[in-house]
């Protein structure tokens, strides 16, 4: 078997002191893996063949849409009936875990494959040479096939339950993608709700000395006062939550800025932030 030169790490003391250096060290070559490189063939000459059939069907329904408009508009439409295809094709190719989300794009995949050839088709016929049309339409159909083989090929096979497995993995994905943007709503409509409380509750107590209720104890806890939780969040996400409330006053602003981080913030810096949103939203 051929030795091949690889780089290991070992361990090299000079002066008491070790350190990780390289060598050169001669170990076996791994045997040619025929397998992959066959399927590494197959994949070019699939590309090849798509590649051909793109430009062909191209020409084609190009020469074909050419007859009543520009050549411009004909030819980039022409490239849609092939590229919707092979979109589909790339598309079932996506979701080859789950046999049922395949399924649409496999149909949609076939009934614009059946578009494009009859397209090429009829270029055939009024160019007086069916014959050309059904063999140029032949040509999109074994590009089609020959990419489903490879790509079938590839697929690994799966029983019933480990696909039912898969899709509550993906399930549990997508569940935690889709409450990403439900959170930030809550958290904005959130905000909003406790900018405005805090400017009702700064409005209130300006006109009392004492804003308990009669009846009640100075060590109760007043209902209107916002359980917060401080150092939860920044001085400058704070700025940002309390923008995207509504509140436009600098002053209130650091008033709900030090509620929410529970530290009295620097007013300049305060103001700073609400100067660069000002810039942003002009």
């Amino acid at each position: 078997m051929k030795p091949r030169t690889t780089q290991q790490l070992v361990p090299h003391t000079v002066d008491g002191k070790t350190r990780m250096v390289p060598i050169n060290v001669d170990t076996p070559a791994p045997p040619r893996d025929w397998d992959h490189l066959v399927l590494n063939g197959v994949t070019g000459i699939a590309a090849v063949v798509l590649t051909a059939s793109v430009i062909w069907s191209t020409a084609s329904i190009g020469d074909l849409l050419g007859r009543a408009v520009i050549e411009y508009a004909a030819y980039g439409a022409a490239v849609v009936f092939d590229l919707a295809w092979i979109a589909c094709m790339a598309v079932e190719w996506l979701a080859r875990y789950d046999e049922e989300r395949a399924a649409l794009p496999r149909r949609a995949g076939n009934v614009a494959l059946l578009v494009a050839m009859l397209a090429i088709g009829a270029h055939g016929k009024v160019s007086g040479f069916w014959e050309v049309g059904i063999v140029g339409a032949l040509v999109s159909g074994l590009a089609k096939g020959l990419w489903t083989v490879v790509l079938r090929h590839q697929t690994p096979p799966l029983d019933e339950r480990t696909r039912a497995w898969i899709r509550g993995e993906l399930s549990d994905a997508g569940a935690g993608l889709a409450l990403i943007p439900v959170h930030r709503k809550l958290q904005r409509a959130q905000a909003q709700v406790d900018a405005e409380r805090t400017a009702l509750g700064q409005g209130a107590d300006r006109g009392s000395t004492d804003p308990d209720r009669p009846g009640e104890s100075a060590d109760d806890p007043d209902a209107e006062i916002l359980e917060l939780r401080p150092r939860a969040v920044n001085t400058k996400d704070a700025v940002r939550i309390a923008w995207d409330a509504g509140v436009r006053d600098d002053d209130a602003a650091v008033r709900y800025v030090a509620q929410v981080t529970g530290k009295a913030p620097s007013p300049d810096t305060v103001a700073r932030y609400m100067r660069l949103l000002r810039n942003v939203a002009g």
